[in-house]
């Protein structure tokens, strides 16, 4: 097998991507960083912001796509986002305007592969640690597109539609309308608010929402993307405190203009085990109200 497909479960609503390509990911100490210069000045650049001999973030083809636009057992596009030049800056050691810059791009790129019709799901992520799946450490996300929605977010869309229908509102809306104002809450700001979920399925995890209901990041605004930015920054500040690996993440799905955006940030502070694994139900030991309390005191809220 040389292409990845797209399969499902015997019974269940539930896909994998056999991507054999993928097995061939960097996995260990490389000799040379790819997204360091000079190496990465060999590679064709998507997108770039600043100039060629002075860049602050690129954008490049995914080497090891587990989906690509020639293959009809697996299509879509995947790319990485390599935040900065400097091989030993974190995300959370950049300046607000910097990461919004990156917010910048992950618009832009939204765009973009929005406009291929084939396109019905766009998944932007970084992956932050070894545990957190990371391969290289040098500062980077992903951004994940394909014709294919996954299964648990139809079923959210019809939750959120349902709700819809009985209240007249948005669930979103009403949850980060509540979470704003008790124990969960880390930031209220005039755009964008922040807290733990009542059900938080990670150690320490953070939702960040913008206040005014959009579907996806194309339709934030400066003033939202930099108190994004602000939130973001002092977020992955208290995790790295902590001295946990993280992802983060946000879904956008082409066609369903009625979303509200969100970014999940899930510190990998635990191991899933037999209970998780098994059953689906998770533990986690640590009551999001105290979370809440660790990020609202590192970010002096």
């Amino acid at each position: 097998m040389k292409r990845s497909e797209i399969r499902k479960d015997y019974i269940q609503e539930k896909y994998v991507i056999v991507a054999p390509r993928r097995a061939h990911r960097p996995t260990g100490p490389a000799p040379a960083c790819a997204f360091c210069d000079p190496l990465i000045g060999r590679e064709k650049a998507i997108m770039t912001v600043g100039d060629k001999n002075n860049w602050r973030v690129k954008v490049l083809a995914n080497k090891f796509p587990s989906v690509t636009k020639i293959n009809p057992k697996a299509y879509g596009i995947q790319e990485i986002v390599v935040e900065a030049p400097d091989h030993r800056t974190h995300l959370e050691d950049m300046s607000e305007d910097r990461i919004a810059e990156v917010l910048d791009v992950y618009a832009a790129r939204t765009a973009a592969l929005s406009e291929d019709p084939k396109v019905q799901y766009i998944m932007i992520f970084k992956n932050n640690g070894g545990r957190a799946g990371a391969s290289m450490s040098h500062a980077h996300s992903q951004i994940f597109s394909t014709d294919f929605i996954p299964p648990h977010l139809l079923e959210k869309s019809e939750k959120v539609f349902e709700y819809r229908l009985k209240r007249g509102t948005c669930v979103y809306c009403d949850i980060l309308a509540a979470e704003s104002r008790g124990p969960r809450r880390v930031y209220a700001g005039e755009h964008v608010v922040a807290f733990t979920p009542y059900a938080s399925m990670h150690n320490y995890e953070l939702w960040i929402l913008p206040r005014r209901h959009f579907d996806n990041i194309t339709d934030a605004n400066d003033l939202e993307k930099r108190e994004w930015a602000k939130v973001l920054k002092g977020a992955l500040e208290a995790i790295s405190a902590l001295g946990l690996p993280y992802n983060y993440y946000f879904h956008q799905v082409i066609e369903d203009n009625d979303q509200h955006l969100y970014m999940k940030i899930t510190p990998r502070g635990s191991t899933w085990a037999g209970v998780e694994i098994g059953s689906g139900i998770i533990i986690n030991p640590v009551p999001p109200e105290d979370a809440a309390k660790h990020y609202r005191k590192a970010m002096g809220e």
